[in-house]
């Protein structure tokens, strides 16, 4: 492997093979269409998914881009049955005092169309729970580490994980439930880590319906200069 020094530090080259304009877009389409497919679901079948298969999706998730490669994310996968439902009480607990004085009225006029409501039965449906925390800074050897734009980079590995649940076959749907203290307490993590995200991961339930809704077209979502 061919290496080279940059600022004392080893540097691998980046090989990659060589695409025609036509594989690109070929590529890019094919991709394009398989997660244009790709649609939030709330409604689980109770099959199993095979350990291996959301080790895979979160190990895609890891090789997201992070500020200076601090990689501060922390990804807990559950399947633990009681522990999913202590999490569905919490998070039942947050949803419905959101949804009876927290929200505006706009915002739940705008839910309406989703069809989403206080109760969250997928948490316990799914057969895995990810929940994803951010690392605020580090901890080595005891002491503290500097971590760079960690929700920007959470993020991205967030947009990576739901790419690759989808790929594998499988479905979820974003929840984030406000406030997301008592994850910490559930999962007893440590102080620098803030729950960020919580995915559901399983089969659709057979039949599964989602929103008749339809994605913004390119010419909205895209200035070109």
């Amino acid at each position: 492997m061919e290496k080279k020094l940059i600022n004392g530090f080893h540097h691998i080259r980046y090989q990659r093979p060589k695409l025609t304009d036509e594989e690109l877009v070929r590529n890019s389409m094919v991709f394009y269409k398989d997660m244009d497919s790709r649609r939030t679901v709330r409604e689980f079948d109770t099959r199993p998914v095979p350990l291996e298969v959301m080790e895979n999706i979160i190990r895609s998730a890891g090789t997201a881009p992070s500020g200076a490669h601090k990689q501060p994310w922390t990804f807990c996968l559950i399947s633990d049955s009681d522990i999913k439902l202590k999490i569905r009480k919490a998070a039942e607990e947050e949803e419905r005092i959101s949804y009876s004085h927290r929200m505006p009225e706009d915002w739940k006029n705008d839910l309406k169309p989703l069809g989403t409501d206080w109760e969250k039965p997928f948490l316990e449906e799914a057969p895995f729970l990810i929940v994803v925390f951010k690392q605020s800074y580090g901890v080595e050897n005891g002491e503290k580490t500097q971590h760079y734009y960690v929700s920007e980079s959470v993020g991205i590995a967030c947009g990576f994980l739901i790419a690759a649940i989808h790929q594998a076959g499988l479905v979820t749907v974003t929840h984030t439930p406000s406030p997301m203290n008592f994850l910490t307490e559930i999962l007893k993590r440590p102080s620098n880590e803030k729950p960020f995200l919580l995915l559901p991961v399983g089969h659709p339930k057979t039949p599964a319906y989602v929103p008749d809704i339809e994605r913004k077209r390119l010419e909205k979502i895209l200035i070109t200069y």
